[in-house]
């Protein structure tokens, strides 16, 4: 393995999968960085990752996943970057079949988990509607938009860093950023594992799942804001032509919800518009910092 690869790997609270995660890093991907971002953790994540001499990064307190990624990348020493989770879910034996990938010509390789590899039915559901939605955005195939495991150039991965949020929602904004930007994307099969017995997911359904429904519009303004907000605007004009056309045969008048469902399709539509060129702007900026750097 070369030392022009760093393996970033965002923790809070997992000291106890990265006890097995670590080792097993280090004799797959000998002589690669492994950086541990501790994301606030209370337990003995330091600890750990002292026994185990990796460079780790402590923040003060929590910012999210996203965050601690982002703190990541900007330490990290590779130019190659691999991100996995510390929850024991990623098995670091599909890094050498994913970095083999990236070597013929792809800039970013994503590990697509199998279908029996979500956790839970609802997540499967959910993350099943997310790749049909981008798959049909961008006119590619993507078996698992929120997958963190994944394998990318560094200073590409960099020109986006100020459109990452710091919350869970990080792998699908990077994705359709690198769509967006005609980047080369591909997918390697892999089986997630079972979270560590003793890990517990950091993402609640309650409170997290208004978040993940966010996701649907962040791909949209991500790739192609009009391609979401057109059909929208479709079906208000439609069900507003409709709507008056009921009224003017029955009581020949054209109602106050007529016009306003008709007025609704035109501001979608100059919404939509709108967005496509801010969302236009933002991909010329991280293309201005690309050629700075």
């Amino acid at each position: 393995m070369e030392p022009g690869i760093s393996i970033v790997i965002p923790a809070k609270n997992e000291a106890a999968s990265l006890e097995t995660l670590l080792p097993a890093i280090k004799r797959v991907c000998a002589g690669a960085e492994i950086l541990v971002v501790n994301d606030g953790s209370t337990d003995d994540t330091v600890r750990v990752c002292q026994e185990h001499k990796v460079r780790h990064i402590s923040l003060p307190y929590s910012i999210g996943n996203g965050g601690a990624v982002k703190h990541g990348a900007r330490a990290a020493q590779g130019h190659l970057l691999v991100f996995m989770d510390a929850d024991g879910q990623h098995d670091p034996n599909d890094i050498p079949r994913m970095l083999a990938k990236l070597e013929e010509g792809y800039d970013m390789v994503v590990g697509a988990r199998t279908g029996n590899s979500h956790a839970g039915l609802h997540r499967a559901t959910a993350n099943g509607l997310y790749n049909r939605l981008a798959s049909w955005m961008t006119g590619q195939k993507i078996p698992d938009l929120t997958s963190g495991f994944r394998v990318v150039y560094r200073q590409k991965f960099l020109r986006f860093l100020y459109l990452l949020p710091n919350g869970f929602s990080y792998p699908t904004t990077i994705t359709m950023s690198f769509f967006r930007a005609g980047y080369l994307v591909t997918y390697v099969p892999i089986k997630a594992a079972r979270r560590y017995s003793q890990s517990r997911s950091h993402i609640r359904l309650l409170r997290d799942g208004f978040r993940f429904l966010l996701i649907i519009f962040k791909v949209g303004s991500l790739y192609s804001p009009l391609k979401l907000f057109l059909p929208v605007s479709i079906v208000f004009f439609l069900v507003g032509l409709g709507r008056y056309l009921y009224t003017y045969f029955t009581s020949g008048r054209f109602t106050n919800m007529s016009a306003l469902l008709l007025a609704t399709s035109v501001v979608v539509f100059l919404i939509g518009i709108v967005s496509e060129q801010i969302s236009a702007l933002n991909y010329k900026d991280s293309e201005r910092r690309e050629h700075q750097d």
